[in-house]
C-alpha cells in the first residue's frame, strides 16, 4: 500500500512533535526536604525556622518563614520530613505555601500536610509537633533558599 507523500509528511510531523513532547514531561524529578519551624502567636502568628533539600544527590539549605492569622495561641516546635515533587532545579521549591488549618498540639502530637506553590512544586510532609498550640487560621508559609 503506497501512501502519498503529504499524508507521510503529516505523519512524520507528528511523531516529531509527540517526541518532543515526551521527553520535558519527564524531567521534572523529586527530592526530599526536612523542615523545623518555629511557631508562635495571640491571634496573629508567626513561624521561622530552617531546614535542608537533598535533590539529585545534592544538600541545598532552606530557610521558612510566615505569618498565620485568625485563632491562634501558643507556641510550638514543628519537625517535618517528606517528599518535594515537580521539581525541576533546586531553586524550584522557594516560593509561597498558603494552606487553611486547624489543629490542637499540647504536647506532642503528630502532624502531616500537602501544599503546593506557585511554581507547582509539591510538599507532602509529616513529622511532629511540640508545645501548645492551639489554631483554626489561614496561613502562609515562605521557603527561600540560603
Amino acid at each position: 500500500m503506497k501512501m502519498s507523500s503529504s499524508l507521510r509528511a503529516v505523519l512524520l510531523a507528528l511523531t516529531a512533535l509527540v517526541c518532543a513532547a515526551l521527553p520535558s514531561a519527564s524531567h521534572a524529578d523529586e527530592g526530599f526536604v526536612q523542615l523545623t519551624i518555629y511557631k508562635a502567636g495571640w491571634i496573629i502568628g508567626g513561624s521561622g525556622g530552617n531546614g535542608v533539600l537533598n535533590f539529585r544527590g545534592r544538600r541545598y539549605p532552606l530557610s521558612t518563614g510566615g505569618l498565620d492569622y485568625g485563632l491562634v495561641f501558643g507556641g510550638s516546635k514543628t519537625v517535618l520530613r517528606g517528599r518535594v515533587s515537580n521539581i525541576y532545579r533546586p531553586s524550584d521549591v522557594a516560593g509561597v505555601y498558603g494552606a487553611a488549618g486547624a489543629g490542637l498540639a499540647v504536647g506532642r502530637g503528630a502532624r502531616a500536610i500537602v501544599l503546593t506553590n506557585q511554581k507547582g512544586a509539591v510538599l507532602e510532609l509529616t513529622g511532629h509537633q511540640v508545645g501548645l498550640m492551639a489554631n483554626a487560621d489561614l496561613s502562609g508559609l515562605a521557603i527561600t533558599m540560603r
